[in-house]
């Protein structure tokens, strides 16, 4: 299962995750323009799913610290059952969690000339200024996850993304 980062390993992995993201947006196609921002994940998070006595659970009006552990949670739990790097594996996962579709963004899984990418990233817009953000694939090893602040007009994830459109 992933680990927590130490504050230097998650700048470095922050770092890397910010790099990777500005180099698929030089190499994936304009989707249209950015998503307005969503009111708070308080305000919008589905109901939180019956807890479970062996996980972690949806905290609706915690804070993206306290919900770092089942989102580290779903996505160990698709990484070892597929090794997926296929986007919509993760957010419906999320989905099926609890968290809200609206908040999240998917960088793109296969590159312009069809090949699976190296690495994917994803994330949930958490309340006015948090982002719960993931990222898998082969160049990654294990998955790793973070909570990191927003960036401009409450997007999590830097570059084109994909829609969320299923």
């Amino acid at each position: 299962m992933p680990r927590r980062l130490s504050t230097t390993r998650t700048f470095v992995t922050v770092a890397l995750m910010l790099t990777g993201a500005l180099g698929l947006a030089a190499c994936t196609p304009e989707t249209g323009p950015s998503p307005t921002p969503a009111p708070a994940a308080s305000e919008t998070a589905s109901p939180a799913p019956s807890p479970t006595p062996d996980g972690p659970v949806l905290h609706p009006d915690g804070t993206a610290e306290d919900n770092l552990p089942l989102f580290d949670a779903v996505t160990a739990k698709v990484w070892e059952e597929s090794g997926s790097s296929s986007g919509r594996a993760y957010i419906d996962a999320f989905v099926a969690a609890g968290f809200d579709k609206g908040d999240m963004q998917v960088t793109q899984d296969l590159t312009t000339v069809g090949n699976a990418v190296e690495s994917m990233q994803f994330s949930v817009r958490w309340g006015d200024d948090a982002c719960l953000v993931g990222q898998v694939g082969p160049s990654t090893g294990e998955p790793l996850t973070v909570v990191m602040d927003q960036l401009a007009e409450g997007r999590c994830l830097v570059g084109d993304t994909r829609p969320i459109d299923w």
